[in-house]
């Protein structure tokens, strides 16, 4: 009779999550992945993207990886495992005494939570004053996944502080985790496509999923939220296949590293009015009002009238409300929007 407890047997006899990873070996590793990547990108892109702006993409991505690290290094890697050497062996891991069971709960639970957070950032407008900038590449590449906000990447770092605390998985978990979850960004965030990626997109994100999550149309950058499975995009209705026509966010945001430090302080985003009508965009807005309210029937005159008040206000100033919108209009809201 065959004993199927074998093979788990055999894997936790051999199996320490310790012998895995170190920083360092992570570290190392996680290097030697994202220059293959950018090799990859240079020898078989996706997209032809132009050179000069394509070095101007890398200089400010790198450049904000440096300071967030810089900022981040006593609140980000550093304290996560501190804090999952204080929390380790308790809540969920004491009732795992198998490592292999840990390892893949761990992983499940982490890449959900990362699912959840990510799918915030779009919904509530102070997360997504920071999240933008991530979205504000317009040559998306492997860098782009380095393209945060501080406060982006800070917030982040309290998600999976949350997540160690609450669950109390061992240190080395969290830090097998981190590799697998960042080796993962700069995967799905290059400029490349290969041979059966729609076939592994059932199963992971790949690039080509991922690349509608940067679309500049909100219905279409409002999908694609997982970080590694594309499992929870499936489950939660949140999946998109189709190619964006763009990428990056719509209106004018700088590609320097100072000026998107700003931008993300920055509640006001300018309109590229001649690259879009003034339609497009009062429907933009009303779309994203009826989203907030689930797209219950019966306000669609009075979404599209508040939308058209906040876009004029917007490309024209306060003044000309009165003037271009007319004076005849209700004042529903004195929110902004967000794109």
């Amino acid at each position: 009779m065959l004993n199927t407890s074998l093979p788990t047997a055999l894997f936790d006899s051999s199996f320490t999550v310790p012998s895995l990873f170190s920083v360092a070996m992570a570290s190392f590793l996680l290097t030697l992945f994202f220059v293959l990547l950018l090799a990859l990108e240079c020898r078989f892109p996706r997209e032809k993207l132009p050179a000069n702006k394509l070095r101007v993409s890398y200089k400010t991505n790198l450049s904000l990886f440096v300071f967030n690290s810089m900022s981040l290094s006593l609140l980000s890697a550093s304290t996560l495992l501190v804090l999952a050497e204080h929390y380790s062996n308790k809540w969920l891991s004491v009732y795992l005494s198998s490592p292999l069971w840990q390892v893949v709960l761990s992983f499940l639970l982490y890449d959900l939570s990362l699912y959840l957070w990510h799918r915030a950032s779009h919904r509530f407008d102070f997360l997504w004053l920071f999240h933008r900038v991530h979205h504000s590449d317009p040559y998306l590449n492997v860098s782009t996944a380095f393209r945060l906000h501080l406060l982006d990447a800070f917030i982040i770092t309290l998600v999976k502080a949350a997540y160690i605390v609450i669950f109390g998985f061992d240190k080395a978990v969290v830090l097998t985790n981190e590799a697998i979850n960042t080796l993962f960004l700069m995967f799905h965030h290059s400029n490349i496509t290969f041979k059966g990626e729609r076939f592994l997109g059932y199963l992971i994100i790949v690039p080509y999923l991922h690349r509608v999550h940067h679309s500049t149309q909100r219905h279409e950058h409002d999908s694609n939220y997982g970080a590694v499975l594309s499992l929870w995009d499936r489950l939660f209705g949140t999946m998109a296949e189709l190619e964006p026509k763009e990428v990056g966010i719509n209106g004018e945001a700088p590609q320097d590293f100072i000026g998107l430090i700003k931008f993300g302080f920055t509640a006001k985003l300018p309109v590229l009015v001649q690259h879009l009508s003034m339609e497009t965009m009062i429907a933009e807005a009303a779309y994203y009002k009826a989203e907030k309210r689930n797209f219950y029937p019966g306000h669609e005159i009075r979404d599209w009238l508040e939308a058209k008040r906040e876009i004029i206000r917007q490309v024209y100033g306060d003044k000309a409300i009165g003037i271009r919108a007319g004076d005849n209009i209700p004042n529903f809201s004195k929110g902004g929007i967000c794109c």
